[in-house]
């Protein structure tokens, strides 16, 4: 999970709060002490916790409680809107004909990162290509160009050619054609005077409109002079953070651009090329919270599946048998890791923390439901009121289940049925009263 430590300090300091018997500002000042030990442990600087700290305390007991809110929602929406204030910015990123330059030192992961851009955009719909100008690092070469080939993104480079000016302006020519240009430049071991005379001379060449600073989320709060150094020899636009699947530290360099004159651009999110997600501070620290992130979530349905993959139209009929439901299962795996799908949905509020044992046990049935459907007849599948415990006996020894496990399978069937049936009819009810309202989130 996305600096999994951090997230579950702040939920268990929420959760808190939500049993509180009396709010007042000594159970403010515990909750900010609480949060003050959940940020400083993920490495997030000193003055950026003290600032946030006094802007909850200032807030939450001064301020007026917004009508409709009671005191807890009403210091909970402090809480996310500092959290969110101390991660800075997103960028405006239109979707539309450009040139990107990605610069980061060696080891950042910017190669792996430029071909996961290629891969953001040619899933929203454009044309991109990359152009390898990384003379320096042996391989760099070989490995975006082995990258870009087994995912089917146009690529260009010059091996053996060791002016990368010269390359991306043959690049540039020969690509013409491409709606987006993400150029690859040179990563060193430090901010050397070669690695910032060479940017320098790319950007004059290329004139791009981003220039992407891509880090490692474990150089912690390192990461402001680097942006800081890179600022001000080319300019950036952006920020790229990778590797926030793998770090309980990444809240450093999260937080240290927010000092700088940039916002945070994309965050990596796993090793595949499809795991990188715009970042959006509200929706990031809702996630972080057990709120979820539904427009996170509709983003990636809406680039993954199609109403077909979900058999929507048999639904919105009023048919859903088994069949749809194994659409259904197939579609989930279409939209990512189920871990990162199940972060991005709210779970009623505060209360609820996925496991990862909780996650592990969720993916291995969702497997065995999978195995079961799949030794069920087509008649059984379109009519699941036939599974009698003859047929149920069979289905067992076919998949190698016990007949619990199927009986098992046809009782979340018939619940999703009716869900789906409610949802239909518009009868959903349960939701907290302030849910969405309290972060002004729209679903």
């Amino acid at each position: 999970m996305i600096l999994n430590n951090l997230g579950s300090s702040l939920k268990e300091s929420l959760r808190k709060l939500a049993r509180s018997n009396k709010i007042d500002k000594r159970t403010a000042e515990e909750l900010v002490k609480d949060i003050q030990r959940a940020l400083l442990q993920a490495d997030i600087n000193v003055k950026l916790v003290m600032k946030l700290s006094n802007n909850i305390k200032k807030k939450a007991i001064k301020e007026e409680v917004i009508e409709g809110f009671d005191a807890r929602e009403h210091i909970s929406r402090v809480v996310y809107e500092e959290l969110a204030n101390i991660l800075g910015r997103g960028i405006d990123l239109e979707l539309k004909g450009q040139t990107i330059m990605m610069v980061g030192l060696q080891g950042s992961g910017k190669t792996t990162t430029t071909a996961k851009l290629a891969k953001y955009f040619q899933r929203k719909g454009l044309m991109p290509v990359v152009i390898c100008a990384d003379t320096f690092r042996p391989g760099a070469y070989e490995q975006l160009s082995q990258l870009c080939n087994a995912n089917s993104i146009p690529f260009y480079g010059e091996k053996g050619n060791k002016d990368a000016v010269e390359i991306v302006k043959n690049g540039l020519k020969e690509k013409k054609e491409y709606d987006v240009k993400i150029i690859d430049t040179t990563g060193r071991h430090a901010l050397e005077k070669e690695l910032i005379a060479e940017m320098e001379d790319i950007d004059k060449a290329l004139d791009p409109e981003h220039k992407f600073l891509v880090m490692d989320a474990a150089i912690g709060q390192e990461a402001e002079e680097q942006a800081r150094a890179f600022g001000e020899s080319i300019g950036i636009t952006g920020v790229i953070i990778t590797k926030l699947d793998g770090t309980a530290k990444g809240g450093g360099a999260l937080s240290a651009v927010s000092e700088t004159d940039s916002g945070i651009a994309f965050i990596g999110t796993g090793e595949k090329v499809d795991d990188i997600e715009r970042f959006d501070p509200e929706g990031f620290i809702s996630r972080l919270v057990g709120m979820g992130d539904l427009k996170a979530l509709m983003e990636r349905v809406e680039e993954s599946i199609t109403p077909e993959d979900m058999g929507v139209e048999e639904v919105l009929k009023g048919k859903f048998t088994l069949k749809e439901m194994y659409k259904q299962f197939q579609a989930i795996n279409k939209i990512g890791p189920l871990k990162q799908v199940i972060q991005m949905i709210p779970f009623g509020g505060f209360g609820v923390d996925i496991t990862d044992k909780d996650y592990n046990m969720t993916k291995n049935k969702l497997e065995r439901y999978k195995v079961i459907m799949n030794s069920m007849t087509d008649f059984e599948l379109e009519n699941p009121s036939v599974l009698n415990g003859s047929r149920i006996r069979r289905v067992a020894v076919g998949s190698g289940s016990d007949t619990n496990e199927v009986k098992e399978l046809i009782r979340y069937y018939r619940m999703m049925k009716k869900a789906l049936g409610a949802l239909k009819g518009g009868k959903i009810t349960g939701m907290p009263k302030n849910l969405m309202k309290m972060f002004g989130r729209q679903v």
